[in-house]
């Protein structure tokens, strides 16, 4: 995801932002650019490519000025390129900021500021935010232009923003997208993250969604969106670098396990309405995945049937050699990277056949895009863990947003929020399970592709076999393994399969076998070893609250076993061979 940097003090600002880019790099990223403020006015250097390359190549270290924001930027609406890249100015040049995060709603403000004779020179969803600046301040003095702007943004937002006419102050507003004040002696800082701060100050000041806040070299001030005062708690940080880039956290995958909560909105965020449209015009529905990826792409095809249509769900490597599309055929690819060799080679196949394509990728720019006839981007940011963690909730957030409406899912960052407080027990749990030679997954209707994404984490981190089955599956071959001590992770929900997985925790348990059960079901707990609860909410989003216990639990087995869960034996990020 893109990461942002302002600075205002008595340093060389383009010194500090270059630094502080750099320390963000781990983020991920295809373009940067910097601007600085002086007497002058207001200066923009940007192109694609890394820190390191571009602040060469267009002199960022020559740029004067005391004032001045930077970013790096990971597409999500234009291809990367010079223009695409931020910061960005408005009309006049009087304007320019940077930002992360999406905006639902650019394409209706664009329009209206077009129809006012605003000019644009990106593809971006970011720029309208400087051309609805600019409009603003024909009536009003800078930061009420500013927070009358951002009132009529709907989306995700961490924004940093410099006036021609004031260059005293940085402008910021978060909502959504973490941004973080740095308090230094006489110069004040503002990030993405801590680690682009992090050899200025210790202390930060970590901004909450609606908050609004003004820099100067001599602190800060912090309000709601309507201009009323607030107070935030200031933190001080004793990490170095390499943890600040993890958040604190001793790996990439904590951390990114603990980010879903505040990544699923900027996946919630992207725009779906073209492809729901195609999948509404197709009957048969063929959905192409590997790995975790077909997981999702297995659920989608379960909420696809369950509303009437003929979906089936393929591994992509054997989808040649099994199907037969035709014209009539809409195939769903679902590749993270976009460069996954299988499923471009199964998209091949079925454009040789007639076959129209929706692509689903966290990648702007990559090969898939290229092929499909319409896109459906996660918005997840990278992902710097081997082990898909937030990518794949992010996949399931878009296959329930190709089916449901986007109001049944306003309360998932909660609902992830507060299965992440079930941590320390699951410590506990993964405490006894570290020991084992196996260990089955058995699930139930939607569950049954969260036991296989559950069972997928946990071999890939931990080397210790494990298999999932639809538990009705048990009977039919799997129990001749279950023997005493030999654990069964059971994803149980208080739902319409609870009752008939029951039967297949208490056949394990007649062999001896340990259920660990992941439920709200009363009659259920009774029968288990351990419980990892869930909430009672909505039934059909049980998958977003069981999978994240499942992928703590694999991260804990893990380091308990000493492995290294970020970089797993034998394994790659993005498979590009067949």
């Amino acid at each position: 995801m893109c990461g942002i940097i302002g600075y205002i003090g008595g340093r060389r600002a383009s010194d500090v932002l270059v630094k502080g880019l750099k320390h963000l790099e781990y983020r991920g990223y295809d373009s940067v650019g910097v601007a600085v403020a002086n007497e002058h006015g207001l200066e923009i250097r940007k192109d694609k490519g890394s820190v390191s390359q571009v602040s060469v190549d267009l002199g960022f270290m020559t740029l004067d000025g005391h004032v001045g924001i930077g970013h790096t930027r990971w597409a999500t609406h234009g291809a990367p390129c010079r223009e695409n890249a931020h910061p960005h100015f408005d009309c006049k040049k009087s304007v320019t900021l940077v930002h992360n995060g999406v905006i639902e709603n650019y394409l209706e403000l664009k329009e209206e500021l077009a129809a006012k004779g605003h000019k644009f020179s990106s593809d971006t969803d970011s720029e309208i935010i400087a051309h609805l600046i600019e409009e603003q301040l024909k009536t009003d003095k800078p930061f009420y232009a500013f927070i009358k702007s951002i009132a009529r943004l709907k989306g995700t937002y961490a924004l940093l923003v410099i006036f021609a006419e004031d260059i005293k102050n940085i402008y910021a507003a978060r909502n959504g997208s973490p941004l973080i004040i740095g308090v230094g002696k006489g110069e004040m800082f503002c990030a993405s993250d801590i680690p682009a701060m992090l050899n200025y100050t210790k202390t930060f000041v970590p901004l909450e969604d609606g908050d609004v806040a003004v820099l100067s070299r001599t602190g800060y001030k912090i309000s709601d969106i309507s201009g009323n005062r607030v107070e935030r708690k200031s933190v001080v940080v004793d990490w170095d670098i390499e943890m600040a880039e993890k958040g604190g956290y001793p790996h990439f995958m904590l951390k990114e396990i603990n980010d879903q909560r505040h990544f699923i909105n900027e996946t919630l965020a992207t725009d779906v309405s073209t492809a729901k449209k195609l999948i509404d015009s197709y009957e048969r529905i063929d959905i192409i995945a590997c790995g975790t990826s077909y997981h999702a792409g297995l659920l989608l095809s379960y909420l696809l049937t369950k509303k009437g249509k003929l979906a089936h769900a393929f591994i992509a490597s054997d989808y040649p050699f099994i199907a037969r599309p035709d014209n009539k055929t809409l195939v769903v690819a679902i590749t993270q990277s976009g460069e996954t060799a299988d499923v471009l080679q199964a998209v091949r196949f079925a454009n040789e056949n007639g076959a129209r394509i929706l692509g689903i990728t966290n990648v702007v720019g990559s090969s898939i895009t290229r092929m499909a006839d319409t896109l459906v981007y996660l918005n997840a940011g990278p992902e710097i863990g081997v082990a898909a963690t937030k990518t794949f909730t992010a996949q399931l957030t878009v296959a329930y947003l190709l089916v449901y409406p986007k109001e049944k899912l306003g309360g998932l960052s909660k609902i992830i929020s507060d299965m992440l407080e079930k941590e320390k027990e699951i410590k506990e749990i993964a405490i006894k399970l570290k020991d084992a030679h196996d260990v089955f997954f058995i699930g139930k209707g939607l569950n049954v592709p969260i036991a296989y994404e559950g069972s997928l984490k946990f071999k890939e981190i931990s080397y210790i076999h494990s298999e999932a089955y639809p538990s009705g599956e048990l009977k039919h071959g799997t129990l001749s393994l279950i023997t005493p001590g030999v654990p069964v992770i059971a994803i149980a929900p208080d739902d319409e399969t609870a009752v008939k997985i029951i039967g297949s925790i208490k056949e394990t348990k007649a062999r001896g076998g340990v259920v660990v059960s992941v439920t709200d079901n009363p009659d259920v707990i009774k029968v288990s070893d351990y419980i990892i609860t869930l909430p009672k909410i909505d039934k059909d989003l049980y998958p977003f609250a069981e999978i994240i216990p499942l992928q703590l639990l694999a991260y804990y087995v893990s380091i308990l076993r000493g492995n290294n869960p970020d970089k797993p034996r034998n394994l790659a990020k993005s498979i590009t061979v067949e």
